[in-house]
């Protein structure tokens, strides 16, 4: 087996994390900027996290022969103070050009309010400026339809924006189809206690096909699993679905959309 975990948050796991999804077949890790567990009071301490992110970490992931790529952004939990983001996105241009840098992610919106959403343009409009692929954070439970729905309008508003080149993740049931029917990526994250479970995953699989769409961990502080995405593996197998099946969904897809930017190169 191998495939590509395409949106997990190292900086908050321990290194025999590598080591089991190394183990398991993963051939590279992508990494979206996060929220920390706590609101980030200044700039400075966002472009230490963006160092953290573009330097640090790929050096760790290499020791165990990974290649680390990453995203950057303010994530939408600390996007309510305006001023903030502006001088935290103003860091970021001179950091796209950093060898391992994806693109703008992951964006999106947290409780839907209004500053989230201007933050969430701002973003969009920096993404579209740059030429940059977007990975897109959907909110919680009872809130994510409506943000779904939020979100895309802001995407569609911007006639610079290709929905081929922006991944719309934590998709679940009741929102897949709209990102999908839209031309949009959708990417469902392996949760053991909210978003998907591997059944919930394979049955949206099974339900909606395998075209333009991912299975990530997103692994992080809270509870959660970094081999999320091989144990969904083992889920299809289970049900029968072939060999090339199951590599389509966790490798194919995942290289397919993030290789639309040329610094995503692996050896595999």
């Amino acid at each position: 087996m191998r495939y590509i975990e395409p949106h997990a948050h190292m900086v908050s796991r321990v290194t025999q994390d590598y080591t089991d999804m190394a183990a398991a077949g993963c051939v590279a890790v992508c990494e979206p900027a996060f929220w920390a567990g706590f609101d980030r009071g200044s700039a400075a301490g966002f472009g230490d996290y963006f160092d953290q992110l573009t330097i640090h970490e790929p050096r760790r992931a290499a020791k165990f022969g990974l290649p680390h790529f990453c995203w950057l952004c303010l994530n939408p939990k600390e996007a309510e103070d305006i001023k903030l983001a502006e001088d935290v996105l103003a860091l970021i241009p001179d950091l796209l050009n950093r060898p391992t840098v994806l693109g703008i992610g992951e964006i999106g919106l947290n409780k839907n309010s209004r500053n989230e959403l201007r933050v969430l343009e701002m973003h969009v409009d920096l993404a579209a400026t740059h030429n940059q692929l977007i990975l897109v954070h959907t909110p919680h439970l009872e809130d994510k339809l409506k943000g779904t729905r939020l979100i895309l309008d802001v995407l569609k508003s911007d006639r610079r924006i290709q929905p081929e080149r922006c991944i719309i993740d934590h998709v679940e049931e009741h929102t897949v189809k709209l990102v999908l029917e839209q031309g949009f990526w959708a990417g469902m994250t392996l949760y053991p206690e909210s978003k998907c479970t591997a059944a919930r995953s394979v049955d949206i699989l099974e339900c909606y096909g395998r075209e333009r769409i991912w299975m990530n961990s997103a692994c992080d502080w809270g509870v959660s699993v970094p081999l999320a995405v091989p144990y969904a593996a083992l889920e299809m197998r289970k049900r029968g679905h072939s060999a090339e099946v199951i590599d389509q969904v966790i490798y194919e897809n995942p290289k397919r959309f993030l290789s639309q930017n040329p610094r995503f190169k692996i050896a595999v």
